[in-house]
């Protein structure tokens, strides 16, 4: 049985839509100097790049400063919002400030913190201390999404779940240093 024609042009029109987005994808990444930690909110990174006008307004409106701003070192990404979870976590604030403040389209106010994923979460078993038998906690206890994103399991580890929005509370209670908790960007440039 043939294609009719109406098959045929949807399936070059997905082709076609796959290609470009993939396209996207790979120059967002190349034009922005590396994959970045957004405010909460953010679109994908090409469509950011395209969106953000480097106002700085979700700089300004962030009510612990752990927004800051790229430096020229990073191209057509210069001075678009990242986080530095190392350094500041995201205070996940009710108002979702940064997002409320954004003038365009970057950042888009999220339904709830449910639905915001910052940053991936890992935990480095080699430096947690709960891996060499010292009771902890301290990473589940100042968790703001609770133990649905990060709980301690039954042998006194941290194990992280589902709701972790990669807030990054938990990199910066941690008492080793380095931090056992360890954060990268979501990816999907």
């Amino acid at each position: 049985m043939a294609d009719s024609p109406l098959d045929r042009r949807g399936f070059f029109a997905q082709g076609f839509r796959q290609l470009v987005s993939k396209a996207a994808e790979v120059v967002g990444s190349r034009v922005s100097g590396g994959e970045h930690i957004r405010p909460p909110g953010a679109i994908t990174e090409a469509a950011f790049l395209g969106a953000c006008t480097r106002c700085g307004e979700c700089v300004k409106a962030c009510p612990v400063n752990a927004i800051t701003l790229l430096s020229t070192d990073y191209g057509f990404a210069s001075g678009t919002p990242v986080l530095r979870l190392d350094t500041q976590a995201c205070a996940m604030c009710v108002d979702v400030s940064c997002a409320r403040s954004c003038p365009t389209d970057a950042l888009e106010l999220p339904g709830s913190w449910r639905d915001v994923r910052i940053a991936r979460i890992t935990i480095d078993a080699d430096r947690c201390v709960t891996w060499r038998d010292v009771s902890c906690g301290v990473c589940a206890r100042v968790c703001p999404a609770g133990e649905d994103a990060l709980r301690i399991d039954a042998d006194g580890h941290p194990v992280l779940g589902a709701a972790c929005t990669g807030c990054g509370s938990c990199i910066n209670a941690c008492i080793t240093t380095p931090s056992s908790m360890l954060h990268s960007p979501l990816g999907g440039y």
